[in-house]
Protein backbone atom coordinates (compact mmCIF):
# COMPACT_ATOMS: atom_id res chain seq x y z
CA UNK A 1 0.00 0.00 0.00
CA UNK A 2 1.14 3.08 -1.03
CA UNK A 3 1.29 6.19 1.61
CA UNK A 4 0.73 9.89 1.51
CA UNK A 5 1.97 11.85 3.91
CA UNK A 6 2.34 15.20 2.48
CA UNK A 7 1.30 17.35 -0.67
CA UNK A 8 4.32 16.83 -2.50
CA UNK A 9 3.90 13.04 -2.25
CA UNK A 10 0.81 13.90 -3.78
CA UNK A 11 1.92 15.76 -6.48
CA UNK A 12 5.12 13.67 -7.83
CA UNK A 13 2.34 10.71 -8.03
CA UNK A 14 1.12 9.00 -10.96
CA UNK A 15 -0.11 11.23 -13.82
CA UNK A 16 -1.91 10.35 -16.54
CA UNK A 17 -0.64 12.16 -19.68
CA UNK A 18 -2.35 12.05 -23.36
CA UNK A 19 -1.35 13.59 -26.74
CA UNK A 20 -1.92 12.99 -30.85
CA UNK A 21 -0.80 13.45 -33.85
CA UNK A 22 -2.90 13.90 -36.21
CA UNK A 23 -1.78 13.69 -40.20
CA UNK A 24 -4.50 15.39 -42.95
CA UNK A 25 -3.41 13.81 -46.60
CA UNK A 26 -4.71 13.62 -49.96
CA UNK A 27 -5.31 9.93 -51.57
CA UNK A 28 -2.06 10.59 -53.45
CA UNK A 29 -0.09 10.78 -50.49
CA UNK A 30 0.66 14.36 -50.59
CA UNK A 31 0.45 15.49 -46.73
CA UNK A 32 -1.72 18.78 -46.39
CA UNK A 33 -0.95 18.54 -42.47
CA UNK A 34 0.56 17.02 -39.87
CA UNK A 35 -0.02 18.78 -36.17
CA UNK A 36 2.98 17.05 -34.44
CA UNK A 37 2.33 16.16 -31.18
CA UNK A 38 -0.45 17.67 -29.08
CA UNK A 39 -0.84 17.50 -25.17
CA UNK A 40 -4.75 16.85 -24.97
CA UNK A 41 -7.48 17.41 -22.11
CA UNK A 42 -7.49 14.08 -19.61
CA UNK A 43 -11.34 14.32 -18.40
CA UNK A 44 -12.84 13.69 -14.86
CA UNK A 45 -14.58 10.97 -15.94
CA UNK A 46 -11.78 8.92 -17.26
CA UNK A 47 -10.44 8.35 -13.77
CA UNK A 48 -13.00 6.67 -12.59
CA UNK A 49 -12.41 4.29 -15.51
CA UNK A 50 -8.83 4.00 -15.02
CA UNK A 51 -8.99 3.50 -11.12
CA UNK A 52 -11.74 0.80 -12.15
CA UNK A 53 -9.77 -1.08 -14.88
CA UNK A 54 -6.31 -0.93 -12.28
CA UNK A 55 -8.45 -2.58 -9.55
CA UNK A 56 -10.25 -4.68 -11.45
CA UNK A 57 -13.53 -3.76 -10.25
CA UNK A 58 -16.63 -1.88 -11.37
CA UNK A 59 -17.04 -3.42 -14.87
CA UNK A 60 -14.83 -0.74 -16.76
CA UNK A 61 -13.55 -1.12 -20.60
CA UNK A 62 -10.73 -1.05 -22.32
CA UNK A 63 -10.12 2.58 -24.34
CA UNK A 64 -10.28 0.87 -28.00
CA UNK A 65 -12.09 3.64 -30.31
CA UNK A 66 -10.91 7.03 -31.70
CA UNK A 67 -13.54 9.39 -32.36
CA UNK A 68 -13.70 13.05 -34.75
CA UNK A 69 -16.04 15.62 -34.14
CA UNK A 70 -16.55 19.08 -35.50
CA UNK A 71 -16.57 21.39 -33.01
CA UNK A 72 -14.13 23.65 -31.75
CA UNK A 73 -15.70 24.49 -28.26
CA UNK A 74 -12.59 25.17 -26.07
CA UNK A 75 -11.75 21.72 -24.34
CA UNK A 76 -12.90 20.93 -20.28
CA UNK A 77 -11.88 18.26 -18.18
CA UNK A 78 -15.66 18.09 -17.10
CA UNK A 79 -16.54 17.09 -20.97
CA UNK A 80 -17.79 13.46 -21.46
CA UNK A 81 -18.25 13.82 -25.19
CA UNK A 82 -16.86 14.85 -28.14
CA UNK A 83 -18.89 18.58 -28.52
CA UNK A 84 -19.86 17.15 -32.46
CA UNK A 85 -18.87 13.94 -33.31
CA UNK A 86 -18.95 13.07 -36.69
CA UNK A 87 -20.79 9.80 -37.50
CA UNK A 88 -20.98 9.87 -41.61
CA UNK A 89 -18.92 10.20 -44.42
CA UNK A 90 -16.28 7.52 -43.23
CA UNK A 91 -14.86 9.09 -40.35
CA UNK A 92 -17.21 7.64 -38.01
CA UNK A 93 -16.55 6.19 -34.43
CA UNK A 94 -13.85 3.01 -34.60
CA UNK A 95 -11.89 0.37 -33.12
CA UNK A 96 -8.51 1.56 -33.46
CA UNK A 97 -5.27 -0.68 -33.51
CA UNK A 98 -3.98 -0.74 -29.36
CA UNK A 99 -0.55 -1.65 -28.73
CA UNK A 100 1.50 -0.66 -25.62
CA UNK A 101 4.96 0.97 -26.80
CA UNK A 102 7.84 2.44 -24.25
CA UNK A 103 7.98 6.57 -23.24
CA UNK A 104 10.30 6.12 -19.69
CA UNK A 105 9.85 2.49 -18.59
CA UNK A 106 8.85 -0.73 -20.91
CA UNK A 107 5.43 -0.34 -21.76
CA UNK A 108 4.45 2.63 -20.04
CA UNK A 109 2.07 3.90 -23.12
CA UNK A 110 -0.87 3.05 -24.71
CA UNK A 111 -1.22 3.63 -28.17
CA UNK A 112 -3.95 3.63 -30.40
CA UNK A 113 -3.36 4.12 -34.07
CA UNK A 114 -6.63 4.72 -36.51
CA UNK A 115 -6.48 5.60 -40.58
CA UNK A 116 -9.71 6.64 -41.90
CA UNK A 117 -10.52 7.36 -45.59
CA UNK A 118 -13.52 10.54 -46.20
CA UNK A 119 -16.06 9.00 -48.34
CA UNK A 120 -17.53 13.00 -48.25
CA UNK A 121 -16.41 16.29 -47.20
CA UNK A 122 -16.18 17.54 -43.47
CA UNK A 123 -14.35 19.74 -41.21
CA UNK A 124 -12.72 18.03 -38.50
CA UNK A 125 -12.08 20.36 -35.34
CA UNK A 126 -11.77 17.56 -32.32
CA UNK A 127 -10.29 13.88 -31.53
CA UNK A 128 -11.31 12.03 -29.05
CA UNK A 129 -10.78 8.55 -27.13
CA UNK A 130 -13.40 6.37 -26.23
CA UNK A 131 -14.19 3.15 -23.97
CA UNK A 132 -17.16 2.07 -26.22
CA UNK A 133 -18.06 2.05 -30.23
CA UNK A 134 -21.12 4.50 -29.24
CA UNK A 135 -21.47 6.43 -26.26
CA UNK A 136 -18.79 5.05 -23.38
CA UNK A 137 -16.52 7.24 -21.35
CA UNK A 138 -14.61 9.86 -23.39
CA UNK A 139 -10.47 9.61 -21.70
CA UNK A 140 -9.08 12.73 -23.84
CA UNK A 141 -10.33 14.98 -26.11
CA UNK A 142 -7.76 17.70 -28.40
CA UNK A 143 -8.79 20.37 -30.51
CA UNK A 144 -7.36 19.26 -33.91
CA UNK A 145 -6.87 22.54 -35.69
CA UNK A 146 -9.07 22.82 -38.95
CA UNK A 147 -9.18 19.88 -40.94
CA UNK A 148 -11.09 20.57 -44.16
CA UNK A 149 -11.48 16.89 -45.48
CA UNK A 150 -12.52 16.42 -49.01
CA UNK A 151 -14.03 13.05 -50.19
CA UNK A 152 -10.95 10.27 -50.69
CA UNK A 153 -8.89 12.32 -47.90
CA UNK A 154 -7.01 10.63 -45.29
CA UNK A 155 -6.92 11.17 -41.65
CA UNK A 156 -4.47 9.36 -39.93
CA UNK A 157 -4.32 9.69 -35.73
CA UNK A 158 -1.83 8.42 -33.37
CA UNK A 159 -3.15 8.75 -29.93
CA UNK A 160 -0.66 8.16 -26.86
CA UNK A 161 -1.72 8.05 -23.10
CA UNK A 162 1.36 7.38 -20.71
CA UNK A 163 1.47 7.14 -17.15
CA UNK A 164 4.82 8.47 -15.37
Amino acid sequence: MIQIDNMKDLQEGIKIVGKVRIVHSKADGTVVSDTGWLKNTITTAALAAVSGLVGNTGSQTAFTYLAVGTSSTAESAAHTALQAEVTDTGLERAAATVSRVTTTQTNDTLQLVKTWTATGAKTIEEVGIFNASSAGVMLGRKLTTTKTMADTDTLAITYKVSFA
